[in-house]
């Protein structure tokens, strides 16, 4: 018995730090930059979008970044145990809860986007796009018409993120992301410059770096540039938490989740942009299609280019390997906690945690309108109030200063001052409940339903996620009171 418990309690620890930063990378990195970026930006003014981006990824997504990993490491948990650890056990460790139902219902509609970049890659290779008469429209309406297709790559989506779930850390994530996230930037960078030498392609980049000041003072770029910095970093989505557990002792967290994070992540999200939209004006396609841009225009402009049949397997294979990588990332994050939380081994959790993900998955593998619902509300709504109960653990409850200098600053080659205190405390709550207030007063007239959507939806979360670890823990103290097993 004591080897057994001796066994489940060591934790894995990442073999190298670029394995390391590998991993940060590809939970960062994936649909959120390739997919949900370019059509995002298109519907919320460019280079407007973009600017608030940037803002609230160093203002919010870099610091914070830095306190959820820091957070990992000092309490060495998955993310229920992380709150535990800090508060104690009973209805607080509901915090935790949150941030893992969060995950998990980002995570069932991530899957089915990742099965859709399959197919895509499959019809790539069997150079489908350059059939003479291809209609791109067409061939996605077939598609996401079918439920055999949509559910049918939703669950080879699955079944891959399970495979490598089931290796671990070092032999399954690790070993992936190494060699994945090298080749994912360097597929960008060729289809970017490809873009960029198109006629009329400086139009599109003139869409995407020249604000329109209009828009910044609306509610909705604000709100939407809030979900895309945090969808895209992986900030409350407990991706930092869980990996920053896993950190060994000279492990450096402000240039893993900090500068690595701003460089990278800034870095990628940009050639998607470079990628896309010049594109998008060189053929006169409309930038605003929303979460079609990417599977329906730029397919049908492949086989408009010289090599365009080479160009599209490049293109969605990079795509592939991000949306796959970030796939991983996210679900370890419901197999860790579960293994934590429970008695079941490592294959026994992946496929329970699989499963649920894949049940949960098939509304949004089935109807591309629900899945855009759950997008807007949990990425727009979810993930902020994951984010806060992460940041306001470290800003009031352990203390900013305390963290900084025990983690953040524990063998770190880039020293973090003390002005990262009052950012962590005061600036990123701020921020964050400021725009969420001016987004419900600008818009609860225009979009009733999905701002009252919005308040109730985490309402909800947080009072239900609550009430249930209350009674959790009640009923194992009861049990344990009466002699119970």
């Amino acid at each position: 018995m004591a080897s057994e418990n001796e066994a489940r309690t060591a934790r894995e620890e990442w073999g190298t730090r670029f394995g390391f930063l590998m991993a940060m990378l590809g939970g960062m990195v994936g649909s959120g930059n390739i997919w949900r970026m370019p059509y995002t930006t298109g519907q919320n003014g460019g280079g407007a979008f973009l600017l608030a981006y940037i803002i609230l990824l160093f203002v919010i997504a870099i610091p914070g970044l830095m306190a959820e990993t820091a957070l990992g490491s000092y309490t060495k948990q998955g993310v229920i145990g992380a709150f535990k650890k800090t508060y104690g056990r009973g209805w607080s460790e509901g915090f935790g809860l949150v941030v893992v139902v969060v995950t998990i219902a980002l995570t069932s509609y991530y899957l089915p986007v990742v099965g859709q970049v399959l197919y895509y890659v499959a019809h790539s290779f069997l150079l489908t796009f350059s059939q003479p008469g291809f209609e791109s429209v067409a061939f996605w309406n077939e598609f996401t018409a079918s439920p055999l297709l949509t559910i049918g790559t939703h669950t080879i989506a699955t079944v891959l993120v399970g495979g490598v779930l089931l290796f671990g850390i070092k032999r399954g994530i690790e070993r992936v992301v190494k060699w994945m996230i090298p080749l994912l930037v360097v597929t960008l960078i060729v289809v970017a410059v490809r873009g960029l030498t198109l006629p009329g392609a400086t139009a599109g980049l003139a869409f995407a770096l020249t604000p329109d000041w209009n828009y910044l003072v609306r509610g909705q770029t604000w709100i939407a540039a809030l979900g895309q910095a945090l969808f895209s970093t992986g900030l409350g989505w407990g991706i930092a938490l869980t990996f920053g557990s896993y950190l060994r002792q000279n492990d450096d967290i402000p240039l893993g989740a900090g500068i690595f994070t701003a460089i990278g992540n800034t870095s990628i999200g940009l050639l998607s942009i470079f990628a896309v939209f010049p594109v998008v004006f060189a053929f006169g396609l409309e930038p605003t299609a929303g979460a079609e841009l990417t599977f329906v225009s730029l397919v049908s402009v492949f086989p408009q280019m010289a090599g365009g049949p080479i160009w599209a397997i490049v293109f969605f294979v990079g795509f592939f390997f991000a949306a796959l990588s970030t796939g991983i990332v996210i679900t370890e994050i419901g197999v860790s906690t579960i293994i934590e939380e429970t008695r079941l081994d490592r294959s026994q959790t992946v496929l329970v945690v699989c499963t649920v993900v894949w049940l949960l998955g098939i509304p949004s593998a089935y109807s591309p309108a629900f899945l855009g619902t759950m997008d807007f509300m949990f990425g727009n709504w979810g993930l902020p109030l994951a984010t806060l109960l992460i940041i306001g653990t470290v800003g009031w409850k352990i203390g900013p200063e305390r963290l900084r200098v025990i983690e953040l600053n524990r063998n770190a080659d880039v020293y973090i001052g003390s002005w990262w205190n009052p950012v962590i405390k005061y600036v990123i709550p701020l921020v964050m409940v400021f725009i969420m207030v001016y987004y419900l007063l600008t818009n609860i007239a225009g979009s009733t339903m999905q701002t009252v959507g919005g308040v109730v939806l985490m309402t909800v979360l947080l009072v239900g996620a609550v009430l249930v670890m209350r009674v959790v823990r009640q009923r194992e103290t009861t049990n344990v009171a009466s002699g119970g097993d």
